[in-house]
């Protein structure tokens, strides 16, 4: 064995253990303490939310008022695709009703592209209901790949 295919074999390894490193570390957080964003309340998750996605390349972010938002939270464009985003920071999984604000808050709003983002799971109806209506589910495991990607 030479040495470019000794170096190619311990480039592998140490990858494979990075790896292990990063899936060990996921878990651990999904299994551990409750992180800081499961502890904001709505409004707080909603600005937290936006500063995500600002971070993640995501323009003219902006969080909509409080009362008659029509459903939704945030409106955000990325690469020419305008969002509508219901966010929704829940100790329980999300259900139908996120979706069909995120729905009827795309409509009024004209976005192109419904979703909710939430730092939970959703539920099998929610899931159907959103396949039905096309509204993205963006869950906890979407919302710590953000997180990666914005580095806060």
């Amino acid at each position: 064995m030479d040495t470019n295919q000794m170096m190619i074999i311990a480039s592998l390894a140490v990858a494979a253990m990075l790896f292990s490193a990063v899936l060990y570390l996921r878990k651990w957080r999904r299994t551990g303490q409750p992180e800081e964003y499961d502890l904001m309340e709505g409004h707080e998750f909603e600005y937290y939310c936006a500063r995500l996605l600002e971070k993640c390349g995501f323009e003219e972010v902006e969080v909509t008022k409080g009362s008659g938002d029509y459903g939704v939270d945030v409106l955000a464009r990325k690469d020419g695709v305008t969002y509508a985003i219901q966010c929704k920071c829940y100790n329980a999984p999300v259900g139908v009703r996120a979706v069909q604000e995120a729905y009827a808050g795309r409509d009024y709003y004209d976005r192109m592209v419904g979703a909710v983002l939430t730092n939970q799971y959703f539920t099998q109806p929610a899931a159907e209901a959103a396949k039905k209506l096309k509204i993205l589910l963006w869950d906890r495991e979407y919302l710590e790949d953000l997180i990666e990607q914005s580095g806060l």
